[in-house]
């Protein structure tokens, strides 16, 4: 015990400053909220549990005290000592990433280049491969990051908010004199606002429908991803040429691209129908026109040069005459309150255009391109005049938002199963009355074509097939397109997503079929590219995290041999979780990782869940993040790079083969051992996760209960809730097992696979705690399955660390290493609660009043251990 508090506090030690007292500032005030406004005693029993968790890392007597304790209370005591900790952990999660945007404003500070940074990126390629390659690269670069409304974010929007408010006082509190009125002011704001967090409903009372998915994403965008798109430009075109960026016509090329599976996405959820679809759509619209909307009217009133020091073209000059005949009030009002300054005259005339766009009325604009086309022509005229940084400056800016935004804000991509659409064809062709199914399949291929007559095609001609087993499936699809669309050709992308490991095997068979069909020959006619999504959920949940990632790798690699065969490109869409178990991880290091020409300039990829807050709430951190993805693409598409790694490769091709079968074997035996899925639903919340209304989605395929039926997603999340996070390292002990030790280290030094492999798994091992999962599995009452499992666990460890060279898990990841320390103590807490409702739940004495209290207490920890790991799905 001695040696864990030691652990502890050398730890603690290790977290900044700033951030160390600010955990200690929300501490304290959460615990005055308690105390002041919490039942009599629960301050006492809160930090009683505290205490004995703590002192229970590595004493076996203290974990029983600590089960007794939770065991004595009441399930109201019970419940409000839950919602205690889980408070306090998403305060400490606002105060980490309020750190973490601290520590990269200083970042930003420095003279040099920051690692990982597209200036760094930049510097790296031109000297390595000269100026030229460097713009081919750039000219090609697309970066896309798909949203989707998986259900991982476990928090309700009103625990978001509150949170949001908390984080506005502590800005305050660091910007005030500590003397002063502010500081006073604002201490008093922050503990209403922890307050405000202590008193409000952890758990959503009603089930989630997919248009408060939209609106959530809408809130990441408007706060934060609008607003940093440009600022990325920005740093791009300063590290192109860092002398006038500004002050001259653009060299960074507008290369980011958002899609959205929100409201898109049917696979499995009845709930999203195509009216769901459109409506999704004309939100996002909204949502970008209002945007465009204030920043022409911000930057127009800001625009106050005179004609006389900055005279219009002739060209702006026509322009505004022919606005004034198309709109004679509102042009006269505009020139009434801007005489003699053209250039806001027209700003002002863009944002009233824009808001006609947006209302459906008088003079839209027909698309995004006339909006660009009137904005450039400020731009020129501005420029010709001699004001080159009014043309360039924050103008700039909004002509990069338009041209990254669009009129759609985020490609609404729509996902369904392949066998729907089989059916749904199959019951066409038969004639007669057709399936309220077949009815709701043919009305969202209608959706998408309203859709693009009124957003434009950019907003929706992506038709992603789960599931695709064969040709046939892309062959439905566009024959269904066809008759939705009245036998007119469809402008439809048809992408094939492959999931299974039998799938993966045959996807560039699927391909070639796919070649032959005149609907993806003229596609690729037109955009000289072929789309394939590959699914890492379901592969890693069929056989395991090694087999699948490794599986994956092979297809990648297939998949480019393919293209260069058949003089095509091919975009690679990587389908990723936010979990080890789900292909999650830092996404730098996952780009570093694919197969050598599978990036090639354009990397697709889906953000999930918690995920996307995580990423994007928060401007520094989205900035930070989307730069480290954009510079590793371009990076990893130089041919240097895809050299190194195709030889490494290449050399451990041997090695992966011997680590994949054994891993695999493993895996399968686990979860198709007698009665595992009987076990799994004793040992783990995994049919209480259903109930907790995270997103719109069942957490099943078509209500089966098989294991084949469950989605990714609980499957994931119910292991991390029982502290063993099995999905992200089961079977890769076995598999290392295999292999020559001094093999394995050099894979792990040379070959980016591998090496994130490793770390990946590292991570999922660090975040387990042996002692917590030991007390789930008994719940199971099946040693054998409980041996197994943590005979693995065991194996795994002491192969990873031999294999690293680590003396202890994450011991070259410092910051990492000491937040698991530091929370591991709290989470007990909560995980000893879990159980305690696990086991009156699985008895069968139960009346439905009671076991709903339970149920209720069970969900209030998940969301609680779901803060504490910062992870769910």
């Amino acid at each position: 015990m001695g040696e864990d508090l030691s652990t502890r506090e050398n730890a603690r030690q290790e977290v900044p400053a700033p951030l160390r007292r600010e955990v200690r500032l929300l501490g304290e005030q959460l615990g005055r909220v308690l105390d002041e406004s919490g039942p009599a005693g629960l301050l006492e029993d809160v930090e009683q549990l505290r205490r004995t968790v703590i002192a229970a890392r590595g004493s076996e007597a203290e974990e029983r005290a600590a089960e007794a304790l939770v065991g004595s209370w009441t399930v109201d005591r019970a419940q409000e000592v839950a919602g205690a900790f889980t408070c306090y952990f998403q305060l400490v999660n606002l105060a980490e990433e309020r750190h973490r945007a601290r520590a990269l404003r200083q970042r930003d500070r420095g003279d040099r280049p920051a690692g990982e940074s597209l200036a760094a990126a930049v510097d790296e390629v031109r000297s390595s491969q000269g100026e030229s390659r460097l713009r081919a690269l750039l000219a090609d670069l697309k970066v896309q990051p798909v949203l989707t409304a998986h259900p991982t974010e476990a928090r309700r929007r009103a625990v978001v908010a509150a949170l949001t408010r908390v984080g506005s006082q502590l800005d305050r509190l660091e910007a005030a004199d500590d003397s002063g009125l502010e500081a006073t002011d604002a201490s008093r704001r922050l503990l209403e606002e922890i307050e405000t967090l202590w008193r409000t409903r952890q758990l959503r009372s009603t089930q989630v429908h997919p248009l408060d998915e939209v609106r959530t994403v809408m809130a990441v965008f408007d706060d934060s991803l609008f607003r940093v798109v440009p600022d990325i430009y920005r740093s791009l075109d300063r590290a192109l040429g860092p002398d006038d960026s500004g002050s001259r016509p653009p060299l960074a090329p507008a290369f980011l691209r958002f899609g959205s599976w929100v409201g898109g996405d049917r696979d499995g959820n009845p709930a999203v129908t195509a009216a769901v679809t459109l409506a999704a759509m004309e939100i996002q619209a909204e949502h970008i026109l209002l945007g465009y909307e204030a920043a022409a009217t911000r930057i127009g009133r800001a625009l106050t040069a005179d004609s006389a020091s900055t005279p219009p073209a002739s060209e702006l000059v026509e322009w505004l005459a022919a606005g004034l005949r198309d709109d004679p009030s509102g042009m006269s009002e505009i020139k009434s309150r801007s005489p003699s300054e053209p250039h806001r005259q027209a700003l002002l005339r863009v944002a009233d255009r824009v808001r006609a766009t947006r209302l459906g009325a008088h003079d839209p604009y027909r698309g995004p391109a006339q909006l660009l086309d009137d904005l450039r022509l400020v731009q020129a005229s501005l420029a010709s005049s001699g004001a080159r940084r009014l043309a360039f400056g924050e103008l700039q800016h909004l002509v990069w938002q338009v041209e990254t935004f669009g009129f759609h804000l985020a490609e609404l991509e729509v996902r369904q199963h392949s066998l729907v659409l089989e059916r749904a064809l199959a019951d066409v062709r038969a004639g007669g009355s057709r399936s309220a199914e077949t009815v709701e399949v043919l009305a969202t291929l209608a959706a998408m074509r309203a859709i693009q007559e009124r957003r434009g095609p950019e907003a929706c001609s992506r038709l992603v097939v789960s599931f695709t087993r064969d040709e046939r499936d892309i062959v439905n699809a566009y024959a269904l397109a066809s008759i939705a669309w009245e036998n007119s050709e469809p402008e439809l992308d048809v992408v094939p997503l492959f999931e299974t490991s039998a799938d993966l095997e045959r996807a560039t068979a699927v391909l070639d079929a796919m070649l032959d069909n005149h609907h993806v020959r003229r596609r690729l006619k037109g955009n000289g590219r072929i789309e394939v999504m590959l699914g890492y959920s379901d592969s890693t949940k069929e056989v395991g995290p090694a087999s699948a990632t490794l599986a994956l790798y092979r297809t990648q690699t297939r998949l480019v041999n393919w293209a260069r065969e058949r003089g095509v490109r091919v975009t690679i869409f990587h389908g990723r979780g936010g979990a080890m178990g789900r292909g999650g991880g830092p996404a730098n290091r996952a780009i570093r990782a694919q197969a050598p020409g599978s990036i090639d300039g354009h990397f697709k990829v889906t953000e999930q869940g918690e995920v996307i807050f995580a990423r994007y709430a928060s401007l520094p951190i989205a900035r930070r993040h989307l730069e480290q993805v954009a510079s590793a693409v371009l990076i990893s598409s130089s041919p240097e790079v895809e050299a190194r790694t195709e030889a490494a490769a290449s050399r451990f091709e041997e090695l992966a083969g011997k680590v994949d079968a054994p891993a695999r074997a493993a895996y399968r035996a686990l979860v198709e051992s007698e009665g595992f899925e009987e076990w799994l639903a004793r040992v783990s919340p995994i049919e209480e996760l259903g109930r907790l209304r995270l997103g719109s989605r069942p957490s099943r395929r078509g209500g089966g209960h098989r294991l084949e039926d469950l989605r990714a997603i609980p499957w994931v999340f119910a292991w991390s809730q029982m502290r063993l996070n099995l999905p992200g390292w089961y079977g890769l002990g076995t598999g290392l097992a295999a292999g020559d030790l001094e093999e394995l280290r050099r894979a792990y030094a040379e070959w980016p696979l591998f090496n994130s492999l490793l770390d990946n798994a590292e991570m999922s091992l660090a975040k387990t705690d042996r002692h917590i999962a030991e007390r789930y599995l008994a719940l199971g009452e099946r040693s054998d399955l409980t041996a197994r499992v943590l005979e693995e666990y065991d194996r795994t460890i002491a192969l990873v660390l031999a294999v690293t060279g680590h003396g202890r898990l994450l011991e070259n990841r410092r910051v990492l290493s000491w937040a698991v320390e530091l929370r591991n103590p709290y989470v007990d807490a909560l995980s000893h609660i879990q159980l305690r409702a696990l086991r009156q739940l699985r008895q069968e004495q139960l009346d439905e009043t009671d076991r709903e209290r339970l149920e209720q207490l069970l969900l209030l920890t998940v969301n609680g251990v779901a803060a504490g790991l910062q992870n769910t799905g």
